[in-house]
């Protein structure tokens, strides 16, 4: 994919020259379902893939639970590169990186986006939005169904998050199911 080399050179914010590699995104590109995260973490950095460290083997446990296989999705995440000490990447280190991001949605063109913890759903639900207030919310942006949640990270540090996770996974899980099966009866 073009955008992801042109990423691989990207030098728009300091984040590039503290990071092992940019980690793009990865699945299916004709995927109907996006995960968007923060940024990427140590594991992530060093395999180049995302969602691959302790939070990505719950995220897959869960995707799982919700009969959605990794490879039918696509994960990426706002920031390409690294933050150092897994920091929260600053708003124009955001701002840098949002086009390919943006770029990602419109090829990939996903009926629902999923927007994993308060960084994603900012960047790409509301920038106003709370993530206590607004998960579990469907919202139509630009023709698509978006719904934010808690980052799988949160849930490993706040057990007490994972009950409401799952109810805003069992809502996707009702339109990505219910999508699949209405095309499977349609061909």
């Amino acid at each position: 994919m073009q955008l992801q080399k042109e990423a691989a050179y990207c030098s728009l914010c300091e984040l590039r020259k503290t990071c092992s590699q940019v980690v793009f995104g990865e699945g299916n590109l004709s995927a109907r379902l996006m995960l968007v995260g923060e940024g990427p973490g140590a594991d992530e950095d060093r395999l180049g893939r995302p969602f691959v460290g302790r939070a990505g083997q719950l995220l897959n446990r869960i995707l799982e639970a919700a009969s959605i296989k990794r490879e039918d999705v696509y994960i990426t995440n706002v920031v390409k590169c690294r933050p150092p000490s897994n920091r929260l990447p600053f708003q124009p280190e955001v701002d840098a990186c949002y086009p390919y991001l943006q770029s990602q949605i419109e090829l990939i063109d996903p009926e629902v986006i999923l927007c994993l913890g308060a960084l994603a759903t900012r960047t790409l639900y509301d920038k106003s939005a709370a993530i206590t207030r607004v998960r579990g919310q469907w919202k139509e942006k630009d023709g698509r169904r978006m719904l934010a949640t808690f980052h799988p990270a949160a849930l490993l540090r706040d057990p007490s998050k994972k009950k409401p996770a799952w109810e805003d996974f069992k809502k996707v899980m009702a339109v990505y199911h219910n999508n699949n099966d209405k095309g499977k009866a349609d061909e």
